[in-house]
């Protein structure tokens, strides 16, 4: 079995850092291979932009989604992009580790999303959700947050955790992933600033053990439902009889007058 992992923070000395090795290790302890990816480190340009491209489909305006499938027709995706598609390949498993920033991920992330997942290569209007490249792979954030479980909870102040990431989940799965329920690290910047080193130190600790039992048994992960094409009609709204898993794709209920 392969796994890719993707860091997405700024300081190799961070806790994302050593959940990131943390994963790569419980993984390969298991017999996996596993390729990391760490942005910052690398260097990854987050910017889609014209530079990118240098045989333009249209010289004279820079249209993204154009030239992303001009060159993947051309064979000719940007080398850090088309690197990073082939890890994604290769890969069983795909694990995201970042941190929350401003209720979202790093821009650095975002921009790995908008460069890797190229259309034309990626997805087409054909080639997504069940029909995905992606598709018979998994994939799994492992997420850290600055205050306790309680404030992400449904009704905590800092938002409900499954509506924030669902986003991130809903990109994967509009590729092809299987998205497996995430893993969250709690309270990393209040345990930080508010208890000594030593209980920080014991509580990251247990943290990162968690992550790698969770990684250990990763079959046992449950996965997150996601609609199918099957359960969208032509005008792109979800049908009648379509299951419904998400406030972002509901039925509006009526509200009655009488």
């Amino acid at each position: 079995m392969r796994a890719h992992v993707v860091c997405a923070h700024p300081e190799p000395r961070s806790y994302n850092a050593h959940l990131a090795a943390t994963a790569r290790g419980a993984l390969e302890r298991r017999g996996w291979s596993v390729t990391l990816s760490d942005l910052y480190a690398m260097g990854f340009d987050p910017c889609e932009r014209a530079a990118h491209y240098p045989e333009r489909a249209d010289p004279a305006r820079f249209d993204a989604q154009a030239e992303q499938r001009h060159a993947s027709q051309a064979g000719q995706l940007p080398a850090d992009v088309a690197a990073e598609i082939a890890r994604l390949d290769q890969a069983d498993l795909l694990v995201l580790q970042y941190p929350m920033w401003w209720h979202l991920p790093p821009a650095m992330l975002k921009g790995w999303f908008d460069r890797v997942l190229a259309y034309g290569e990626v997805y087409t209007s054909r080639k997504r959700f069940e029909h995905g490249r992606f598709a018979g792979k998994r994939a799994m954030l492992s997420v850290t947050v600055g205050t306790s479980e309680a404030t992400y909870a449904h009704d905590g102040r800092s938002g409900d955790v499954d509506l924030l990431l669902w986003p991130v989940h809903f990109t994967l799965a509009y590729v092809g992933y299987t998205v497996l329920e995430p893993f969250i690290a709690y309270g990393v910047e209040a345990g930080l600033r508010y208890s000594g080193p030593a209980t920080v130190e014991a509580r990251l600790r247990g943290t990162g053990e968690r992550l790698a039992a969770t990684l250990a048994k990763v079959e046992d992960v449950p996965a997150i439902p996601f609609n199918t094409m099957a359960h969208w009609g032509e005008d792109g709204r979800i049908i009648p009889e379509a299951p419904v898993y998400s406030p972002f794709i509901r039925r509006k209920r009526r509200l009655s007058l009488e």
